[in-house]
């Protein structure tokens, strides 16, 4: 059983088979409650509760040679996201038909992706891919390529696993945010800002999560402007409340330290209202400095009349 310790528990009746033992032996370990069979011709090799990883083990193992997993259930593995999907998700070359069963979804490609762990895993950057391209909305897609990123997936290698895929939903965006240097975004929100606010309005780009050290911390701003100006975006996730107190304390030390002025948004303010937001942003530049020329995104936008 040293094969099915690395399977988390789970091996197929076929490798059983293979190595020696009987069908009806087999059989009579799951009949007496010794054994679970998850799928047919998948066992786990206790009577323990079935952890997520041998559920995930059970569905590669049922759907036979070439499977991997991959968009939320790889999402999972590497760590993009801490739920644990219900359904496994896994991935089958096209050549091979598998049989629809409970608890797994099966995804049939002409093309496999690239493949790694002792798990067999979609890549980082191909689940990326894969989890993009099943994104109902941009916010969707954009927020997997933000906790993608965040957990280690690297930008030239999901823009490399975009390119080689000719048609996807939300391929534009990738290679888009790739080019603008802007798939280290944070959220969707930032995403939104920087498309909707700064360059819809021809503001000048502030750099993405600026680390500077104020009052012997560390911190971070959403968008800093060296003329001054800092921008903080404050999500209904990361602050469901509000301003927090540590986000007081910050503004106030960067005012008094750093002079500079910490301007914040809510989701309605990038969203819904981008243009009155580039204005008072633009004020604020000007305030301190820039020369720039604004454009309006539209015949209602007000920067339209004002630059």
């Amino acid at each position: 059983m040293v094969r099915a310790d690395r399977q988390a528990g789970v091996l197929p009746t076929a490798q059983l088979l293979h190595h020696g033992a009987l069908r009806s032996w087999v059989a009579h370990q799951v009949r007496t409650g010794r054994w679970q069979r998850l799928h047919q011709g998948v066992v786990l090799t206790h009577s323990g509760p079935v952890g997520w990883h041998s559920r995930a083990w059970a569905a590669v193992l049922y759907a036979g040679a070439g499977a991997a997993v991959s968009h939320e259930s790889a999402a999972r593995l590497w760590r993009f996201t801490s739920r644990e999907p219900r359904t496994i998700e896994v991935v089958v070359p096209a050549h091979r038909r598998v049989r629809p069963t409970r608890g797994v979804r099966i995804h049939v490609r002409q093309v496999m992706p690239e493949v790694s762990g002792g798990l067999p895993t979609v890549t980082r950057a191909d689940t990326t891919v894969d989890l993009v391209a099943a994104s109902a909305t941009v916010d969707d897609a954009v927020g997997w390529l933000a906790r993608a990123v965040r957990a280690g997936a690297l930008a030239e290698a999901v823009a490399e696993a975009a390119r080689r895929r000719s048609r996807f939903r939300h391929r534009g965006l990738v290679l888009d945010l790739l080019d603008d240097g802007v798939l280290t975004t944070e959220s969707p929100m930032e995403h939104r800002y920087h498309r909707d606010v700064e360059r819809a309005h021809g503001l000048p780009r502030g750099t993405p999560q600026a680390r500077h050290r104020v009052g012997g911390r560390w911190i971070r701003a959403d968008r800093w402007y060296a003329f001054g100006v800092r921008v903080e975006l404050d999500g209904q996730v990361a602050h469901p409340g509000g301003r927090t107190d540590a986000d007081v304390w910050r503004d106030n030390a960067v005012a008094l330290e750093r002079t500079e002025l910490t301007l914040r948004y809510r989701w309605r303010h990038v969203a819904v209202t981008p243009c009155t937001t580039a204005a008072q942003v633009a004020a604020a530049l000007r305030g301190r400095g820039w020369s720039g020329v604004t454009r309006g995104c539209g015949k209602a936008c007000p920067l339209g009349r004002s630059s």
